[in-house]
């Protein structure tokens, strides 16, 4: 079992090494990858092994650098020994652009960072070519334009630390070249996009607030700037995460889990003291205790893929069985010392919230509410490679902490698309939701964005809190007869009898034993329906039935206008 209390220190590092353990079994011969599923990704099956004995390394290497031990250790430096060694029958590889495998490879030059004596020093004159062979093909070939030139800046800041062979200019190019990801206000964008999501904080953030935490001597201006830019961003990123530990499920990606809280790990391990040790002990340790409340590890302890519980229906194509080991970085906060005030702070509440908080470059505005549950209104982030189900990971009009959201199984129905917190307007047999916003204009009171379902149909939607809830103002321009339908929050349920639901003209209410949601139409005509949604399609809940309600959309202008309310129970 999986120690899940996280008061101590110890509890970390025993919660770390029993995700380790189970993995011991699923080594390959070389030890050079693990395998512990049956599902695949978009890449091959080596890199899939390699993911594994890479990924549980984000936590291994902290934990390494008060020189303590784990049961994988001999296995890890087994694996790296025949791995990098093209003659070996376990050799990770040659590679092309953009290769995977460059991902992977980040955390290796991080270990040359921290613990070289764990997986530099233990190797021959002969061996240390070959592992910096292995590693400069990511100098030698092109990678993703985004949070990927970290993973180059990492490994080249490690083989330069061990004198290994290494890259200045890609080196140079690729810090320069983050400064034009940087935004304002201690925000990034992941490469020249519109998503603004958690590779903001357990990328862009993370890697740069490690570089700042190990290159101080070396580059002490560009730490500076990196620690000072993680300031004001946790600013805002605090106001994701609700009072009782969880974060904002919000985009893609989310099968990493805890790593939703490796900014706050990385923040301490820069050696900022912008937030106070026991707000920041409190906020980690709740979020590491809100997941190891959830059914997220199988019968042996393992990751899943999934969010709240094991689920394929949520995931991207890149999620392989190895892929929700990423959450291993929230585990940076072993590499601080037992005597540092991290560890020796007492855990202090969230400070207060209060208001909207507007956040314009991720087209947020963001409530805490009464329960301590966090509530974002959102407009304008666009996936534009589009990634499964990038609509309702970016699109929807209202995010929640305490309702999750929903993914749906196809868009034939609307019990198969479960389209919670949108507007769905059908079509040639299918229910078309906002998938991009045209124009988007933000303030501390609204949001209002343009957007087209399809040829034909221009709406114009507003958005804004009020009371528990918020208000959804939608100016429909037709040129035919659809019908559509508008819905709230998806309630989660265990059995149908134990729901009480009231409907009327332009209302759809309904309460069970986990809390309750509705729609209150304010103006326009709409019938009220309870969705039974497919199984497995909320992030958070297998269960869930969705008030909505109904209505005709006919030639010029419409308008829709309803109220969203709802909550969750906390005990």
């Amino acid at each position: 079992m999986i120690n899940t209390n996280f008061v101590s220190r110890e509890d970390y590092e025993e919660a770390l090494l029993g995700l380790c353990r189970p993995l011991k079994k699923y080594y390959t011969k070389g030890n050079t990858g693990i395998y512990i599923g049956y599902t695949s990704a978009h890449y091959g099956d080596k890199i899939i092994g390699l993911e594994a004995y890479s990924r549980i390394l984000w936590g291994i290497v902290p934990y390494m650098v008060l020189g303590k031990t784990t049961p994988l250790d001999e296995e890890i430096l087994r694996g790296l020994r025949n791995g990098i060694n093209p003659e070996n029958e376990e050799y990770w590889g040659t590679y092309e652009d953009g290769s995977q495998a460059f991902v992977e490879m980040a955390v290796l030059g991080f270990a040359l960072l921290m613990v070289p004596e764990r997986f530099w020093e233990p190797l021959s004159g002969e061996e240390r070519r070959m592992f910096s062979d292995w590693l400069n093909q990511i100098n030698e070939h092109e990678i993703s334009d985004n949070n990927w030139l970290f993973f180059r800046i990492l490994v080249n800041c490690g083989l330069r630390k061990n004198g290994g062979c290494w890259s200045e200019e890609r080196l140079s190019a690729d810090l320069a070249r983050i400064e034009d990801f940087y935004l304002g206000d201690g925000w990034y964008s992941d490469g020249k996009t519109a998503q603004r999501d958690y590779y903001i904080s357990f990328a862009m953030h993370f890697y740069s607030l490690i570089y700042a935490g190990v290159m101080k001597k070396e580059d002490p201006e560009r730490a500076a700037v990196y620690i000072q830019r993680g300031e004001m961003f946790a600013q805002d990123f605090m106001w994701w995460f609700a009072r009782s530990g969880e974060a904002i499920p919000y985009g893609r990606s989310l099968t990493y889990r805890f790593a939703q809280t490796a900014f706050w790990a990385a923040l301490a391990f820069s050696g900022s003291e912008a937030v106070p040790w026991g707000i920041l002990r409190g906020l980690i340790s709740r979020h590491f205790r809100y997941w190891f409340r959830q059914p997220i590890l199988d019968c042996e302890d393992k990751l899943t893929i999934g969010y709240a519980y094991p689920n394929l229906n949520m995931a991207e194509g890149y999620n392989s069985p190895s892929s929700p080991y990423w959450a291993m970085k929230s585990f940076l906060v072993l590499a601080l010392p037992k005597e540092h005030p991290f560890w020796k702070s007492e855990e202090k509440e969230l400070p207060a919230r209060e208001g909207v908080r507007m956040m314009p470059h991720a087209g947020m505005l963001v409530r805490e509410r009464k329960n301590g549950h966090v509530m974002a209104l959102t407009s304008g982030q666009y996936c534009a490679w589009k990634p499964a189900h990038y609509a309702e990971k970016y699109e929807k009009f209202a995010y929640s902490t305490g309702f999750g959201f929903q993914v749906p199984r196809s868009y034939r129905t609307l019990e198969q698309a479960a389209p919670d917190n949108m507007l769905s307007l059908y079509k040639d047999g299918y229910w078309h939701v906002r998938t991009k916003c045209e124009a988007v204009e933000i303030t501390e009171e609204r949001i209002v964005s343009s957007w087209i379902p399809f040829d034909g149909v221009h709406i114009e939607t507003e958005l804004s809190f009020e009371a528990e809830g918020c208000r959804c103002r939608h100016t429909i321009q037709s040129d035919g007869v659809y019908q559509a339908a508008a819905a709230g929050f998806a309630l989660p349920f265990s059995e149908k009898e134990e729901l009480v639901w009231e409907a009327g003209e332009g209302i759809a209410s309904i309460r069970g034993k986990k809390g309750s949601c509705g729609i209150i139409q304010t103006e326009g005509k709409a019938d009220a329906e309870f969705i039974y949604c497919e199984p497995n399609v909320n992030l958070l809940y297998p269960r869930t039935v969705l008030p909505c309600l109904q209505m005709t959309v006919r030639p010029g202008i419409n308008i829709v206008e309803y109220r969203i309310e709802g909550e969750m129970n906390t005990d």
